[in-house]
C-alpha cells in the first residue's frame, strides 16, 4: 500500500513538473514570436511574416494541452496549495497564448505596412517591444524559479512601458496631423503599439498569478503604479 502512495504522489509530482515545463515552453515560443515579429517590421518581409503568423497555431495547441493536463491534475483531489497551482498555470497559460496571438497580429500589420514607404516612428515601436518582451523574458524567469519577487519587480516595471507607449502614442497623432498621406500607416502603428502595450500588461497578469500561487491570499499584492494616459490624450 505504501509504494502504491509513494507511486501517486511521483506521478502526481510528475504531472506537476510536466505542466511547468509546457508553459515554460510555451512561454519561450511567445517571447520568440514576439521578438521575430519586431523583427519583420523594421526588415519589412512580408514572406517572414506569414511564418510568424502560422506559427501561432503551435502555441494555441500548446494552451490546449496545458488545459488538458490542469484537468488531469484537477480530477486526482488537490489541496488547496495544488489547487493554486492550477488555477495559476491555466490563467498564465491564457496570458501566454494571448501574446502569441498580439505577436502574429503585429505581423499580419506589418504586412499592410510594408506597402506604403518607412516610418521613423519604427524605431519607437521596436524600443516599446523591445521592453515588452524583456518584461514576458523577466516573468517566465520568475515562474521557472517561483521567485514572486521577481515577479513583483517586473509588475512595478510596467508603469515604464505605459510611459513611453504613451509618448509614442502622442508622436504618431501629431505626425498623423501634420500630413493625411501619414494616417494610414499612423493608424497601424497605433494598433502596434497598443498590442505591445498590452503584451506588458498580460506580463503584469503572469506577475500576479505567480505571487498568488507562492503566497495565496497570505500576502496581498502591493499597490501598482498605472502610467498609460492615452485615452486621455485622445479625448483631449
Amino acid at each position: 500500500m505504501h509504494n502504491e502512495h509513494d507511486h501517486i504522489v511521483k506521478s502526481y509530482d510528475d504531472e506537476q513538473s510536466r505542466l511547468s515545463h509546457e508553459i515554460q515552453r510555451m512561454g519561450a515560443m511567445s517571447v520568440a514570436q514576439l521578438e521575430a515579429a519586431l523583427e519583420v517590421i523594421e526588415r519589412r518581409d512580408d514572406n517572414a511574416a506569414e511564418r510568424i503568423i502560422a506559427n501561432d497555431e503551435a502555441i494555441d495547441a500548446l494552451e490546449h494541452e496545458v488545459s488538458q493536463d490542469v484537468m488531469k491534475l484537477a480530477l486526482r483531489g488537490p489541496m488547496a496549495t495544488d489547487l493554486r497551482i492550477i488555477l495559476a498555470a491555466l490563467r498564465i497559460a491564457s496570458d501566454i497564448e494571448r501574446v502569441g496571438d498580439y505577436a502574429a497580429n503585429l505581423a499580419k500589420r506589418s504586412v499592410a505596412l510594408n506597402t506604403a514607404p518607412p516610418m521613423p516612428q519604427i524605431r519607437g515601436l521596436r524600443a516599446l517591444g523591445q521592453l515588452a518582451a524583456q518584461q514576458m523574458r523577466d516573468v517566465l524567469a520568475a515562474y521557472q524559479s517561483l521567485d514572486a519577487d521577481a515577479a513583483q519587480r517586473v509588475r512595478e516595471r510596467d508603469a515604464e512601458l505605459d510611459l513611453q507607449y504613451t509618448a509614442l502614442f502622442r508622436e504618431l497623432l501629431t505626425y498623423m496631423m501634420e500630413d493625411p498621406r501619414n494616417i494610414t500607416p499612423c493608424t497601424h502603428l497605433l494598433f502596434m503599439a497598443k498590442n505591445l502595450e498590452r503584451i506588458g500588461d498580460h506580463a503584469t497578469n503572469i506577475a500576479e498569478n505567480l505571487w498568488f500561487r507562492v503566497h495565496g491570499d497570505q500576502r496581498p499584492l502591493p499597490p501598482r503604479e498605472k502610467r498609460d494616459d492615452s485615452s486621455v490624450i485622445s479625448r483631449t
